[in-house]
């Protein structure tokens, strides 16, 4: 119940604009401001107690304690490594971002193509901080979190070698923001080992709340230029790699200067003329500072002897910095993949720049109701939620001339990466696009079945299930309504999740379910219609009061079942037996009388007789999927987040539920809905209760 509490008062400040742009979370509850101004006060430096100079800060395998590779190392603030440390020097640029001995290229890559946006900077690394006025070894940066903004408080102690930092570093030494910014991401993900390895796309998300999308290289269209152009254009934040073909080829220079299995920041895309034609370039950027293409338009190459004195000097920087610019059919030739990361609404504020239509969800698979796996397993597939987007006005200007309404889907799986150092892994992930029924056009309250689904075929999907943070991509299918089903490629999987559509133009997105309500058919007993064998029964059983009270009940149901070879059962347990008598106990003696046993017995004849048909494999135990349309058949309509709870609660370790279990619940679920509706006097779905109501309510 705590636990509920919380995401319902989560939910609640969420709605009122915490973690929006404008006002971000604050991690832990660290008030950056509050803070600062009590470390000021008191004459002393900011000592991060929840990221700590520790061994647990810096990792948890080749980084935890004992590895040698954290031999030697000490932490030391900025004003313990030079005279004059300085935040920022200036404007930040790419080159204050030079990589450490920690395999997180992917991430300062990002950060690289981050200062060439300067907007987007300022958001990530919030202004106003600095080792002179007001310094207090406290520093601050927000980051994108799974559709909110989160505000992390650091202090400036580093983990240094030598005198030299360890991980990030500016090639100007003296200069600390791009040190200060990665130790704040590696505190929202647990600690620095979190961050070795990962795509370009993550940290490009996690700076701007964009979404990113990758193109293969090898297969790209004629139009990716224009694509890139135009993203670079609207401030969209570009990364490139090599792949690699075995571990020996990660991080290998090839003969033309080119890192495999690194990634580089795009920076740039112009176009020259050259000997009377003109030719397309793009500008590289690798976050190493150095090592660069020495091919055909790098900083020495004779091609730029045939190019405008104009051209030239806009384009030529012939510094070693790591950027470089080469022929475009030369970077397809070469690199593998490109990922762009296509900014919010929000994220731009200029009426220059065409904006993408955004909606967003989160939302979360459940191992035995909620997680139904991929097509292939047709069985369960039908359990993952389910949204649904209303496409209506094609493009303005199509990118490939093709007319429809292009739009964007990302699925992201939350918290994987902080999870990792307590063994959890990335889930395999992906999507599927269906065309919705007409008969359900327009309906928002419906989960489809299995059969839609067994007699449909997708419309559309994500290009493959990966083992990614996120699967996203880019579809232009005709206007209509179409059903977008998020799943991990094998069911039983647990995952938070998160899914959003960005679309050209405006759209409705919205997640369906069934409605909750409650159809229970009433059974009508009158004393007369009772038969004399049964009345016989009841005086036997229920003793001289002629009332059977809970502890009575539930000797005689367990009398009952244990005799019974075809259903499992551990017996009837007295919480449940309460619940059957206070649904049916009307004069509130907390008891039974013979007409309402008599309700209660057709009752339970009534779930033996659905429990048994479910049971398809006649294993005495009904699974968890069978469960769930069993609850439908019952007369209860419920949505995903009460199925989920319904098999956390009343499953055993391999989802199964016996026959006292399925009883239970759906004795308390009629219970529930005949309280709130008792209580819901004129019909508006919402009841008010004072604690002492509630606690009479909960504690029956």
């Amino acid at each position: 119940m705590p636990g509920i509490a919380s995401k319902l008062q989560r939910d609640r400040e969420r709605a009122r604009g915490a973690g929006s742009n404008a006002r971000a979370a604050k991690h832990l509850n660290q008030d950056f401001e509050a803070l600062r101004r009590s470390c000021v006060e008191c004459g002393r430096l900011f000592e991060d107690e929840c990221f700590g100079p520790l061994p647990s800060s810096l990792g948890y395998d080749e980084l935890g304690p004992g590895s040698y590779k954290v031999r030697g190392i000490s932490w030391k603030r900025p004003t313990e490594l030079c005279s004059n440390p300085k935040f920022i020097i200036e404007d930040a640029t790419r080159t204050d971002i030079c990589q450490g001995a920690l395999g997180d290229c992917w991430l300062l890559a990002a950060i690289a193509s981050l200062t060439l946006n300067k907007q987007v900077l300022s958001r990530v690394v919030p202004h106003g901080q600095s080792f002179d006025q007001q310094y207090a070894g406290i520093f601050h940066f927000e980051f994108w979190q799974f559709g909110e903004w989160v505000d992390v408080v650091v202090d400036d102690r580093l983990p240094t070698r030598d005198g030299e930092l360890l991980f990030v570093h500016s090639a100007e030494g003296s200069e600390f923001w791009s040190a200060l910014l990665e130790k704040a991401y590696a505190k929202l993900n647990g600690c620095y080992e979190a961050l070795s390895g990962g795509s370009t796309t993550e940290g490009f998300e996690d700076f701007t709340g964009g979404i990113a999308e990758r193109h293969d290289l090898q297969k790209e269209g004629p139009h990716l230029f224009k694509i890139i152009k135009k993203a670079l254009d609207r401030g969209s934040l570009l990364g490139c790699s090599i792949n690699i073909t075995s571990s020996a080829d990660s991080e290998a220079v090839t003969s033309r200067k080119l890192v495999k299995g690194h990634a580089y920041s795009v920076t740039g895309a112009e176009r020259a003329e050259y000997r009377g034609d003109t030719v397309q370039l793009i500008r590289i950027r690798n976050p190493w500072g150095q090592v660069e293409w020495n091919g055909a338009w790098s900083d020495n190459s004779s091609e730029w002897r045939y190019v405008s004195s104009e051209d030239r000097a806009k384009l030529t920087n012939r510094s070693e910095d790591g950027e470089f610019w080469m022929a475009f059919p030369d970077f397809l030739r070469h690199y593998s993949q490109l990922e762009i990361c296509n900014l919010t609404p929000d994220a731009l504020t200029s009426d220059e720049y065409e904006k993408w239509a955004l909606t967003e969800f989160e939302d979360r698979w459940r191992k035995g109701s909620t997680a139904g796996g991929c097509r292939n397993y047709i069985d369960t597939f039908w359990m993952n939620p389910q949204f649904v987007i209303k496409l209506e006005e094609e493009d303005d200007d199509p990118e490939d001339g093709e007319e429809g309404c292009t739009f964007m889907v990302g699925v992201m799986q939350k918290n994987k990466r902080r999870m990792r150092k307590m063994g959890q892994d990335l889930e395999t992930i992906g999507f599927a696009i269906y065309e919705m029924p007409e008969e359900f056009a327009g309906s928002r309250q419906v989960h489809l079945k299995k059969n839609f689904f067994r007699c449909n075929c997708s419309a559309a999907r994500s290009e493959t299930f990966i083992n990614m943070r996120e699967v996203c991509s880019r579809f232009c299918l005709p206007p209509g309504e179409y059903l977008i089903v998020p799943s991990t490629f094998e069911p039983h999987k647990n995952a938070d999740f998160y899914v959003r559509v960005f679309s050209e133009k405006q759209a409705d997105f919205q997640e369906i379910d069934d409605p909750v309500d409650c159809h229970v058919k009433q059974i009508d007993v009158d004393e007369d219609d009772i038969s004399g064998r049964f009345k016989s029964l009841f005086g036997k059983l229920a003793g001289q009061d002629l009332e059977i009270s809970v502890f009575e009940l539930q000797r005689i149901l367990n009398r009952v079942v244990s005799r019974r070879e075809d259903i499992k059962t551990t017996g009837f347990s007295l919480p449940t037996c309460r619940n059957m008598v206070n649904l049916l106990d009307k004069d509130g003696s907390g008891k039974l009388g013979l007409v309402e046993f008599k309700i209660l017995w057709t009752k339970i004849e009534n779930f033996l007789t659905l429990y048994r048909a479910r049971d398809v494999d006649n294993s005495g135990c009904m699974s968890s999927t069978e469960m769930r349309v069993a609850v439908e058949e019952a007369g209860f309509s419920l949505n995903n987040t009460l199925h989920q709870i319904i098999v956390a609660r009343y499953s055993d370790p391999n989802l199964t539920i016996d026959f006292d279990n399925f009883v239970g619940c759906l004795i308390r679920l009629e219970l529930f809905f005949s309280t709130f509706k008792t209580l819901d006097k004129d019909e508006s779905g919402e009841v008010e209760l004072n604690m002492m109501e509630w606690l009479n309510l909960t504690l029956l």
